[in-house]
């Protein structure tokens, strides 16, 4: 959502389609099955919830619970491909759609809103377009608040045919009860959702009752980002800004790319090149754009956003989403030829918050090359032939250690899961 000048909060309506790295895989609500990252469960079926499964819970104890559990491994990759239709049917709505991950996008309501004959007609139509590209395996839930992260509750206690729409204004009102768990999967800070829980902040408007001053004290800016969001204001870091054209970077493509693996490699190279030239001004991306024009001169354009900042391994996964979206889409949506050019667009910065390179652990110039030396590899053999070991749950050693895509992981972030002791006996 674009930020105006002098404005706390921006009408959004949110699309958020439940178990979506469920549907995404091609399995029914009603079958019995989990999908799993690093040992964890971090999507369930109703069915799987239904015999008492749960997110978080590890892979052994699902299966303790539902042994006729089906376990699927988590695949970005699969989530964003599946999920370009449900954007894309949004574009005859609007072209600000902006995809927050797999399974939620969202978009601002004040002109199609207008357009539409006012924020209810605009859900309702919006839920019957996601709907018809979703059903039969899924099912899509939409939100109008004050700000995402509103819109984003909103939608998430809505029904399938019945979006739920807060009145302008009342947006704090409406999070105050919400748990303060509610934070977590925004703020990414599980750690400091867990101490506001054990100093008696039980809800968003516990938390939105305290000073602001004294939030910025005692939890630095990530607190004052999270008081802002149960307060109903603008979820964006607040120094959020739109950055000169001139950071954006593009590349030609000779010949022109058809298969993923090949414009994902050429991905790889453009995100490092957007991230190193924010780092030399001290900025980082939470918003960008990602453009391709192909040989035909097609112009392809997507958004995603990010609540923290963006990486050069999450802008380069994002842009091989994207692209893997485009053009492995059947039929008349693919593209009528190759990818000529590529170009991230940065729509939002923020200042960057630094790295420390560490001469033990910290990042250095041998785990860059490290990188680079994948995705070299990966544009060769192809995006899933370079995988790295993931402990798991197993009776036997041939069970204990499995191989996963090294696109499913970030290289750049420790892994606890490649770790033996990630799985408790």
């Amino acid at each position: 959502m674009t930020r105006h000048p002098g404005r706390d909060v921006v009408r959004t309506l949110v699309v958020h389609c439940p178990d979506w790295p469920v549907v995404a895989a091609g399995v029914g609500a009603e079958q019995p099955t989990v999908v799993c990252h690093a040992n964890r469960v971090v999507a369930t079926s109703a069915g799987a919830r239904a015999a008492g499964v749960a997110i978080g819970l590890r892979r052994r104890e699902a299966q303790g619970r539902c042994p006729d559990v089906t376990v699927l491994d988590h695949d970005p990759t699969r989530d964003a491909r599946a999920f370009e239709p449900v954007a894309r049917a949004l574009d005859s709505i609007t072209p600000g759609v902006e995809v927050s991950r797999p399974g939620t996008i969202a978009f601002a309501t004040r002109g199609p809103s207008r357009y539409f004959g006012g924020d209810e007609a605009l859900a309702e139509r919006v839920g019957w377009i996601v709907g018809g590209v979703v059903r039969p395996l899924g099912s899509a839930q939409v939100g109008v608040a004050d700000g995402a992260f509103a819109a984003l509750l909103a939608a998430r206690l809505a029904g399938p045919e019945a979006p739920a729409v807060i009145a302008p204004g009342s947006s704090r009102a409406f999070l105050a009860p919400r748990p303060i768990g509610a934070l977590e999967e925004v703020l990414e800070r599980p750690d400091l959702v867990d101490v506001w829980q054990r100093l008696g902040l039980r809800t968003l408007g516990h938390l939105a009752d305290l000073g602001p001053a004294d939030v910025l004290a005692r939890f630095g800016t990530e607190g004052v980002v999270a008081h802002r969001l149960s307060s109903g204001l603008d979820p964006h870091p607040i120094d959020a800004r739109h950055p000169a054209d001139d950071l954006t970077v593009a590349t030609e493509i000779d010949p022109p790319a058809e298969r993923v693996d090949t414009a994902a490699f050429v991905a790889k190279s453009l995100a490092d090149a957007l991230h190193a030239r924010l780092a030399a001004q001290g900025l980082a991306c939470t918003h960008v754009v990602v453009e391709a024009e192909t040989e035909h001169g097609e112009v392809l354009a997507r958004a995603w956003r990010h609540e923290g900042t963006l990486s050069a391994g999450a802008l380069a996964d994002r842009v091989r989403w994207q692209l893997d979206g485009w053009l492995s889409a059947p039929g008349p949506a693919r593209p009528t030829a190759g990818i000529s050019r590529l170009a991230l667009i940065p729509r939002e910065v923020v200042a960057a918050r630094g790295r420390q390179l560490g001469f033990w652990g910290g990042e250095t110039l041998v785990d860059e090359r490290v990188v680079r030396a994948v995705a070299r590899v990966q544009a060769l053999a192809g995006i899933d032939a370079v995988t790295v070991p993931e402990c798991r749950g197993g009776r036997g050693p041939g069970e204990r250690v499995a191989r996963v895509p090294a696109a499913a992981v970030d290289l750049t972030a420790p892994r606890p899961a490649a770790r033996p002791d990630a799985v408790a006996e």
